[in-house]
């Protein structure tokens, strides 16, 4: 039996959506009035007596998502490996095996799903990374999130009446960052790699041009796209047959322009992909579409490494939390969520029982309202994250959370962090990465929707991102995911968008290494995925695999409801979050998990690396250990 260590706790773990709304009154922000929301509410059947909140210490059943196919897990000893593709898991095997180091099968994976998930990921996109490399005592975040070109401006997705033209943003050139993927893992490569850069690209090169069978969820992503792939000639030629229609499952999806873009990237470094043909296949791609994209953007372009956010759970603070710093919401969301609901001690009731449902769903509404207000690049903007990441802070934001009834969508309003301080310091595509020695790697990536913009440069054959919906197009509008957008995060030239991706690593300090490394995929409901595998795993207890294919919830304030992770809650459940006043939505929240956890056999006190991707993952989910 594998137990984690630590004394008296046992600990557990955890990758597209779309609404439109926008901000109501508040406090503390700028007044506009929100379109009408009719949330779908999907009926439970014959409703049973309400489970009192205040009376009721029963502990509730931990609810399992079913699934057609059960989650990869696997147990090691040397390294661990978790992604949403057996073809990148394997490919990092490989580089492994032959004497590659930790950054290597990062990257060397990272190239890999780049070919394998282009619905997700890709070199036309971008990312974050959090990393702790074995000899080193530092976490550090890596930054290679898209950037808004040079000639973007703050109205450039308004109409002249000053209305939101959405698909100006998600399904044009308009809607296209400056990529930072292959600037961001060369630079990690170049710092920290071991093997040849055309070492660990050589394994994503040769499926790209030999090609792999169409999977489920590329099969389903190629179908929903259709007609905006068909609408651009690159993409056109890789993803549809001749007669317009889309790749089927099991067919071969061969890359023979992207292996060239790949090769050009291992012979020549950054300059292969920011300069020469490949840049001015960009460039022109941009210019026939009637683009923004200039030479100067790809030329400028560079990664940042930046502090990770740092928080803790737990009695003296033994777990110490690390996530993603802005211009990403989502670590700095993930703390504040934990440590809203830390002092309620939830194990008592159990991850699904009423009580412990309405006040992480309440913590969740209450965060995304200072998302709303507070966060954007920290390069533009200035940020509040002392207050917002302090333990007083939340402690009174937990009193806004009422026993016995929903926070109404017009009481939530932003918080005021700035009086604070922190006492303890400060369709996308995920994987994690952890060795025997401690060394962790955990990164999320994407070109935001599915297909990003649905543009594939011509005779280079990688998408192009639509990052750019992620900026707020107008104060108190939506973006792709539903998220209410701020002044902070408004369009300017060279900034950052908002993100709420979540990469995180969480040491024990009693034995001071990290124990569990984590991070998804899903847009804002990231966010609210993360904080409640940890919760699943330090506060319930749960084993590592429960964690992740444990029933999971979202709330993001607007729209006014719970989202909850397919019809599985208890009856009993359902119907006391609607007596207290819970909107109910029920659907795929489209986390795909992928955790790793350091454990201690108890038999003879050896190490072993468990790890789990979700069994949400449509048969593309892969967890393999050396």
């Amino acid at each position: 039996m594998l137990i984690f260590v630590r004394s008296v706790l046992v600990m557990a773990s955890l990758g597209l959506v779309l609404l439109a709304c926008s901000v109501p009154k508040s406090k503390n922000m700028a007044s506009t009035s929100p379109p009408p929301l009719s949330p779908e509410v999907v009926p439970t059947s014959t409703p049973i007596p309400v489970v009192s909140l205040a009376t009721s210490n029963e502990k509730f059943p931990v609810m399992l998502v079913p699934s057609a196919s059960k989650g990869a897990e696997a147990v090691s000893k040397k390294l661990m490996i978790v992604s949403q593709n057996q073809l990148a898991t394997e490919a990092g095997m490989m580089l492994a095996s032959v004497g590659g180091n930790i950054v290597d099968v990062a990257v060397g994976v990272s190239f890999v799903l780049s070919v394998v998930r282009p619905q997700s990921t890709g070199i036309g996109g971008g990312g974050f990374m959090l990393y702790h490399l074995a000899k080193s005592t530092a976490v550090e975040a890596l930054d290679f999130r898209e950037r808004a070109p040079l000639l973007a401006s703050a109205d450039m997705f308004l109409s002249v009446e000053g209305r939101v033209l959405r698909n100006k943003s998600l399904d044009t050139i308009w809607g296209v960052a400056v990529p930072g993927m292959v600037a961001g893992l060369l630079d990690l490569h170049k710092k920290h790699g071991k093997l040849p850069l055309k070492r660990v690209m050589a394994r994503a090169i040769a499926i790209a041009e030999k090609g792999f069978p169409v999977y489920p969820h590329l099969a389903k992503s190629i179908a929903i796209r259709r007609e905006i792939l068909d609408f651009y000639e690159g993409s056109r030629k890789i993803f549809l047959h001749g007669d317009g229609t889309p790749l089927q499952e099991g067919e071969v999806l061969v890359q023979k322009d992207l292996a060239k873009v790949l090769k050009e990237i291992a012979k020549r470094g950054r300059a292969g992909f920011y300069e020469g043909w490949v840049a001015k296949a960009i460039l022109k791609e941009s210019t026939q579409q009637g683009g923004i994209l200039s030479k100067q953007d790809l030329e400028q372009y560079r990664p940042k490494y930046r502090q990770p956010v740092k928080g803790t759970y737990g009695k003296g603070g033994r777990y110490v939390i690390y996530s993603m710093s802005p211009p990403s919401s989502g670590g700095t969301h993930v703390i504040e969520i934990l440590n809203m609901v830390e002092q309620d001690h939830l194990v008592k009731y159990g991850p699904h029982a009423p009580k412990t449902v309405h006040t992480v769903a309440s913590a969740m509404q209450l965060v995304f309202a200072d998302r709303a207000k507070y966060m954007g690049d920290s390069d533009f903007v200035s940020i509040p994250l002392a207050g917002l990441l302090s333990k007083s802070y939340a402690k009174d934001l937990r009193k806004r959370i009422p026993a016995d009834k929903a926070i109404p969508q017009d009481d939530v309003y932003p918080g005021d962090p700035s009086s604070y301080v922190n006492l303890e310091s400060n369709e996308t595509n995920h994987f994690t990465i952890m060795d025997k020695d401690g060394g962790v790697i955990t990164s999320t990536q994407t070109v935001n929707g599915p297909f990003g913009s649905g543009i594939v440069v011509t005779g280079a054959g990688f998408v192009l991102n639509n990052q750019m919906n992620d900026f707020t197009a107008k104060v108190g509008s939506s973006n792709y995911f539903g998220a209410i957008g701020g002044y902070n995060n408004t369009i300017a030239p060279g900034k950052r968008p908002l993100s709420s991706m979540s990469p995180t690593i969480v040491f024990d300090k009693e034995i001071k290494a990290p124990i569990l490394a984590l991070g998804t995929a899903a847009g804002t409901r990231i966010l609210s995925c993360v904080a409640l595998t940890i919760l699943n795993y330090i506060e319930h207890g749960l084993s590592l695999y429960d964690s992740v294919a444990a029933v999971r919830y979202h709330h993001q304030w607007y729209p006014d409801e719970i989202r909850i992770d397919g019809p599985y809650l208890p009856e009993s459940t359902v119907n006391a979050l609607r007596e207290l006043g819970h909107k109910l939505h029920f659907e795929d929240l489209e986390c795909r998990v992928q955790a790793i956890a350091r454990e201690v056999d108890e038999e003879d006190l050896s190490l072993s690396l468990h790890g789990v991707s979700d069994p949400r993952g449509e048969g593309d989910s892969s967890a393999k250990g050396m």
